[in-house]
């Protein structure tokens, strides 16, 4: 894929907030042949952007292979790093996915669940736009904030 083949643009504000630099980071540590280490943030970061056309072309039942394992994971693993950001405790992910793509994901601070997501269709799993990427985890790093004040002695503060 060539830099002018990405749907994500230099400029496009979402590239320089720590969200997105954190999905680099995370992306990054899962690829194991520095395959990542020469890519633009944007190139990094265009495979979580589903179009409808990108969307189209996935077939409706199909099983996730490990590269889209890895996204998953690595959205996850960001949104549990900037938990730890904003709490100072460990936010521990927890993902279990069937081979058909469908399963959970659990953050836990200590002893409290701070995100319970059911996953379906991993397979296609992306968001329409970047910006509905960092808004999907504003809104889970939100809540999981929000679970943490309400309950701060099961999440050990």
């Amino acid at each position: 894929m060539s830099e002018a083949d990405l749907v994500i643009s230099e400029d496009d504000p979402v590239i320089g907030t720590d969200f997105a630099k954190e999905m680099v980071r995370q992306m990054r540590a899962v690829d194991t042949y520095g395959t990542f280490d020469d890519w633009s943030i944007e190139k990094i970061l265009d495979p979580f952007v589903l179009t409808k056309e990108k969307k189209r072309e996935i077939p409706v039942i199909g099983d996730p292979d490990d590269i889209i394992m890895s996204r998953v994971k690595a959205f996850y693993n960001a949104i549990s790093a900037m938990i730890e950001k904003e709490c100072g405790q460990m936010a521990v992910p927890l993902l279990n996915l069937s081979h058909e793509g469908f399963g959970r994901v659990v953050i836990s601070v200590d002893k409290l669940i701070v995100v319970d997501k059911v996953l379906r269709d991993v397979h296609r799993f992306g968001f329409p736009t970047i910006s509905k990427m960092k808004d999907e985890a504003d809104k889970l790093l939100s809540v999981a904030v929000e679970i943490i004040g309400q309950h701060p002695k099961a999440a050990g503060m």
